[in-house]
């Protein structure tokens, strides 16, 4: 419970740091004044309409990313598994880059559509890499996961490659905001279109925590302790693309969140899903409202996509990991 209190406590003392990163800062003084009610109407606008529900999305987002990786690399016993890492995000953004393409372009997508469109893609995506892993005598093969999902992923950004070739120039941007994975849901309607699915979703994994500790023993181990394996790996399954497609709705295509989440609470916690599913969330959480900090901290007034941060740190985070396991 320490480790989940210095956490929180970290992503405390980065919100207050992020909410004065901008063109107009706010001290502390002011900040306190302004979320008791007793800011200017500037203060107000820059506070409750451009900045917490930017925080407030990073949080949810590094969250439900973390947690889906958990559940990934629990459910296929590959510390590898990730949501970006295994095409989920893509397969779900995808689904959004073809509304994108065939709806009036006069016209916005509806916000509270983008999770279900997400989900979509996601499911199919993840229903093709299960089945393309999954032996009948030799069940779900860790190894042959991470290949097919690199290999899917692979092919579905070439799709959304070609397919971005359409688009007329005001869609491409939103386009390519979303493949640099820059939060770009920055409004409350973002923010309440993605909350319910992590209210819902969350506690469930929660719920589920000794099925995955049975589950990470094994097939054979977990069918003996009475767990009825390919019932509830497709239920988590499930769960796990619902909570990456509804956050890659309103983010972007973040990667490694899910990763390296769930390795660092595993570090700290230990291997037990009871606390390890909310440290994951917590580490999660931390992860991307640093990096969204770090991004808009270097380059004043421009800003680098948390998707890009969290890249340089995963990417020699996923090599060393690759490394470790064909040793």
């Amino acid at each position: 419970m320490t480790v989940l209190s210095v956490f929180i406590l970290l992503i405390l003392l980065t919100l207050i740091i992020s909410v004065n990163i901008g063109a107009i800062r706010l001290s502390p003084a002011e900040l306190l004044q302004t979320l008791i009610g007793r800011g200017t109407a500037q203060q107000n606008l820059i506070l409750f309409e451009f900045r917490l529900p930017r925080i407030v999305i990073s949080i949810l987002v590094g969250a439900g990313l973390a947690v889906s990786g958990c559940i990934l690399q629990g459910i296929s016993r590959n510390p590898l598994a990730d949501p970006g890492i295994l095409g989920i995000t893509t397969g779900a953004g995808l689904t959004i880059v073809l509304c994108m393409t065939f709806y009036p372009p006069n016209q916005d997508i509806p916000v509270l559509l983008l999770p279900f469109l997400s989900l979509i893609g996601g499911v199919i995506t993840a229903a093709i890499i299960y089945a393309l892993s999954y032996k009948k005598q030799e069940g779900l093969l860790p190894n042959r996961l991470i290949l097919t999902g690199i290999a899917v992923a692979a092919g579905i950004s070439a799709i959304m490659m070609v397919i971005s070739l359409r688009l007329p120039p005001e869609k491409y941007d939103v386009l390519a905001v979303w493949l640099a994975g820059r939060i770009w849901g920055t409004e409350w309607r973002f923010v309440l279109t993605l909350l319910p699915w992590i209210v819902i979703l969350l506690p469930y994994v929660f719920s589920k925590a000794r099925t995955m500790d049975a589950l990470s023993f094994g097939d054979s181990l977990a069918t003996s302790l009475g767990v009825p394996v390919e019932k509830e790996r497709l239920k988590l399954l499930a769960v796990a693309v619902g909570l990456a497609a509804s956050c890659v709705s309103v983010s972007g295509g973040i990667g490694f969140v899910g990763l390296i989440g769930p390795h660092l609470a595993r570090r700290l916690i230990g291997s037990g899903h009871r606390l390890l599913l909310p440290a994951s969330a917590i580490a999660g959480a931390l992860l991307l409202i640093v990096a969204d900090t770090i991004g808009k901290a270097i380059l004043q007034p421009s800003e680098i996509p948390a998707g890009v941060i969290v890249a340089i740190i995963g990417a020699p985070y996923f090599l060393y990991l690759l490394s470790r396991s064909a040793a």
